[in-house]
């Protein structure tokens, strides 16, 4: 089997990091390529970003499937272009939000997200409401740092640890969910720290959650219906590039 991970931000940075994660998360049986954007966005924040970043990433899913990949996942919590990639290829395609939820959900009767900045609350609401899970995926909170600070581990972690106990405590969640791919690594860090000052409380990993959702359906030999993903009506279409 082999699985494409998607880096849909520019900086070769970020592109070595989705490997690494990416890497921890897949079996020794099973082939990864990691590919990246060429032009769009630094990061993924805002309505505006998705948007922009959309084009390449569509541009990358459609060169790994030609390669041969058996799915793909797109490393980010807003899931960009994923709905449109679904269209357009026969294979499973996955973001960063679906996956960690969905499993969360199996985990605890109320979901919890801490994610980064103000600006991706709208949108993280937005995705809530779309796959109908408002009732049960009603917390969301940030740490106010954006997503190229996250190197800044111990902060994030800290941040983390703030958040999510005040869901915790507040009664808002049950589980939580870290709302962006770029909190690599922490998911394990912050169930210790809260295990610590609380009762035991699953963290989710979105890349974790989005590999395995991958490898799952993969699997069994699934990909998005063609009832709900129908492909794109034949038209003309000028790309940004005018070719």
């Amino acid at each position: 089997m082999r699985l494409t991970a998607i880096s849909p931000i520019l900086g070769e940075g970020f592109e070595a990091e989705v490997e690494k994660e990416t890497a921890t998360w897949i079996p020794h049986d099973v082939e990864l390529d990691v590919r990246s954007v060429r032009y769009g966005v630094e990061s993924i924040e805002c309505e505006y970003d998705e948007v922009l970043c959309a084009p390449p990433i569509l541009e990358q899913v459609e060169m790994a499937v030609a390669a041969g990949t058996d799915g793909v996942f797109v490393s980010c919590f807003a899931d960009p272009a994923v709905a449109a990639a679904r269209e357009r290829v026969d294979v499973p395609v996955v973001g960063g939000f679906e996956p960690p939820v969905l499993t969360a959900l199996s985990l605890g009767e109320r979901v919890g997200i801490v994610t980064v900045l103000p600006n991706v609350v709208p949108t993280i609401r937005a995705s809530i409401r779309r796959h109908g899970l408002a009732e049960r995926c009603s917390s969301i909170r940030v740490v106010d740092m954006p997503v190229l600070g996250l190197a800044d581990r111990e902060t994030m972690l800290v941040r983390l640890h703030e958040q999510a106990r005040a869901a915790i405590d507040g009664d808002e969640a049950d589980v939580i969910v870290l709302g962006c791919t770029g909190m690599s690594g922490a998911a394990a860090e912050l169930q210790q720290r809260l295990a610590t000052s609380g009762p035991t409380v699953p963290v989710v990993d979105p890349t974790g959650a989005a590999i395995g959702w991958l490898l799952h359906l993969a699997r069994l030999g699934v990909t998005s219906s063609r009832a709900t993903y129908l492909p794109p009506p034949d038209k003309k279409r000028v790309p940004a590039n005018g070719r």
